[in-house]
Order: structure tokens, then sequence, then C-alpha cells
């Protein structure tokens, strides 16, 4: 006779503040976690970007080599590289080890907003304010991209890379899905300039944020809106929006100083987390653990942990239903219509924080100076070391 398996564990959201450090970085542009989450990724205005360790919370490596801002990096799944991509229109690859500039690519018209490896880490993919998505092998020594995707008709904001499947976020509100394998391109409109755009943990969905304060998950391979989060602040900012480690959660940055954090499947706000007064603008989410990281500017409030009870999305007591498969039990579904004439080809009205909707292709990258703040929820022990 088998034992009936354990009853799974509620939901444990990351409230208390166990850190906050100064990164010396003037504004702190975006916060990452490698692919293990054992290592932090923090990028700067003041042309740097820095290596952290989450167990002792220090320092390990400062690479330096940038024209201007750094905007975005990501990490081979070895630790090996990293790439980085900046104002000064350039896709730099790193040695870890070294510190030393191995590549540094040029071909983009404007500044790159975004960048990441594909799993291999054999191909870099760039987004830049020019409208392209470039790819670039990491095995050759050829300066120019492998393939150019230039189906945005405004700047691309955001881009995730998931095994054949590359998904883009573009000002001109629109979300792309190319299908590598297949050669396939599918479209969803969404209306609004795109800040933000990620898969699910499971990759059946994908969440975007944009400018007119929503966050929305749509079913990847029929586009259907499984869910729409709103109560946050999103106008004139480039935030970051992400799911949490078990896809329980939506959680989003915005501009009144707070991380929203909404039940998936009710769509109901659970936890409003103050973080400071100004903006938060970037966000990461551990891979496995329920841990955190924030960057903005100002000083943060401590809060406590509370346990939150979870929703069960759990098969026996271990397997997980995908995000779509539970959303459509629990509601139903909406179509994101396709208008004839796109957003951004009407009026734009530029917003009080210098975001022009229409004719350019130009996402604010506001920061004030800042620091990065660790919110996390771990069993093991951190200390906070002044860099």
């Amino acid at each position: 006779m088998a034992f009936p398996q354990p009853r799974p564990k509620g939901t444990q959201l990351p409230k208390h503040l166990l850190r906050t450090v100064d990164c010396q970085q003037g504004a702190v542009r975006a916060v990452r976690f490698n692919a293990d989450g054992n290592y932090i990724l923090t990028c700067g205005s003041d042309k740097s970007l820095k290596l952290w360790s989450v167990s002792r919370g220090t320092l390990l490596k400062t690479y330096a080599g940038h024209g201007y801002e750094v905007l975005e990096a990501d990490s081979s799944y070895d630790n090996s590289q990293l790439c980085s991509c900046s104002s000064d229109k350039t896709v730099v690859l790193w040695d870890v080890a070294t510190g030393q500039v191995t590549r540094k690519l040029r071909g983009h018209a404007g500044k790159v907003n975004c960048v990441q490896f594909n799993e291999e880490a054999t191909v870099i993919l760039s987004g830049s304010i020019d409208g392209t998505v470039r790819c670039w092998d990491t095995r050759s020594r050829r300066m120019e991209p492998i393939q150019i995707l230039d189906e945005a008709r405004d700047g691309v904001s955001s881009l995730k890379v998931s095994e054949h499947e590359l998904v883009t976020g573009s000002v001109d509100g629109r979300v792309r899905r190319y299908d590598l394998r297949m050669g396939q391109l599918h479209v969803d409109f969404i209306g609004s300039p795109i800040t933000c755009i990620c898969f699910s943990r499971d990759g059946q969905c994908t969440l975007s944020s944009s400018l007119d304060s929503a966050v929305r998950l749509l079913d990847k391979s029929t586009g259907e809106m499984l869910g729409e989060y709103t109560g946050h602040v999103n106008k004139g900012y480039k935030l970051d929006c992400c799911l949490s480690d078990k896809d329980t959660h939506v959680l989003s940055c915005s501009e009144d100083g707070h991380v929203y954090y909404w039940d998936l499947v009710e769509g109901s706000l659970t936890l409003k987390l103050p973080v400071g007064k100004a903006v938060v603008q970037s966000l990461s989410f551990h891979p496995t653990e329920p841990c955190l990281l924030t960057a903005m500017e100002g000083h943060v409030q401590d809060a406590t942990l509370q346990e939150v009870g979870e929703r069960q999305v759990v098969v026996g007591g271990e397997a997980r239903a995908s995000p779509a498969a539970v959303l459509k039990q629990h509601r139903l579904v909406r179509v994101i219509p396709q208008p004839e004439v796109s957003h951004l080809e009407q009026d734009g009205v530029e917003s009080a924080r210098g975001f022009r909707a229409a004719g350019r292709s130009d996402l604010p990258l506001h920061m004030p100076l800042g620091s990065l703040l660790f919110l996390i929820v771990t069993s093991f022990p951190l200390f906070l070391v002044e860099v």
C-alpha cells in the first residue's frame, strides 16, 4: 500500500528585505540572476557591468568596455561568458574569468535595449531601437550578424529566447513570436507600447507589460488572452515583469515604488510590496527559489515574510499543469482583436516621462541614481558587505 503524497506547501512570496547594496554604478539599469541563480549581474549608467555572489553578497568582478550606459546583460549556461548591450549601439561578449572583451559586435543603428544568449550560448540575440533583432554567432570571428529580423515597425524593447522560439516586444504594440525551426512568425497585437516580454516557466504562455499600466498573459500557440493584471503604474518607464518560480504569481515593477504580485489564476492582487519612493524599474526572480531582486533609487522599508496559501496547480502532488490549462478551466478566454490601423500609426502623445508613443523608436531608460535591492527568502545565510 502506497502512502499518499504529502500536501504541497503554500507559496512563499519574497517579502523580507535582506540587504540593500549600493552598487556604485550610478543608475542601475537592470539586475539579473544568472542561469542557476548563484550569481547576479547589474548594469550601470557608469558604463560598467558587475558580477556579484549571491551566497556571500560580494562583488566578484567589474567589466568595463562599453562607451555608454549598459542596458541589459545575460550569462551563458556554463557561466564562462557574459554578453551585454549598451546605448553605444554595441553588443559585447565577455570572458568571465579574465574580465576581458572577447568580441565587440557592431551593426545596430541605435542603442541596444535587450540581449540574450541562446540555450547553448552559441548565438547572441540583440534587439534595438532601430527596429531589428540581430543574431550573432559567438563561435565565429565574423563580425556581421548571421540573421537580421526586421519585421518590427518600431523599436524592439524586449526579447526572450527559449529552445527554438524567440519572442519580442516592440514599441509598435505587438508581440512577435518566431518559430526558428519552422520559419514561422506569429504576431499578437496589444495596442500599447510594450516594455517587457517573457515566457512562462513551462514555455506555454507569454507575459508582457505595456505602457497602459497592464500586464497580459497570452497563450503562446493561439494568442488568446488568458489574464490581464492591473493596479500598478506604468505610464512612462521601461519596467520589468516576470512570473514566480512556480508560475503561480505574476510580478511587475511600478512607478509608485512598489512591486505588485497577482495570483495567476484569479487575477487578484495578492501583495503590494513597498520598496521605496522612487520608480522600481528592474526585477529578477530566482529560477528555483522564492528570491527576488529589485533595482531602484531611494530607501527601502523592511518587510517580513508571510506565507501565502497557494491555489493548487498540482496534480498528484508533483506535476503542475501549465498556466494556460489552469486558466482555461477557471475563466472565459478572450481573444485580442487585430485592428486595421496600428496604435502607433495614430496620433501619439508624449508622456510626462518623455516617452513618445508614436513616430519615435526611443524607449525611455530613465533611472535615477539607485541601489540594488535584494528581497530574498532563502535557507542559506547571506551577509552584507560594503563595496
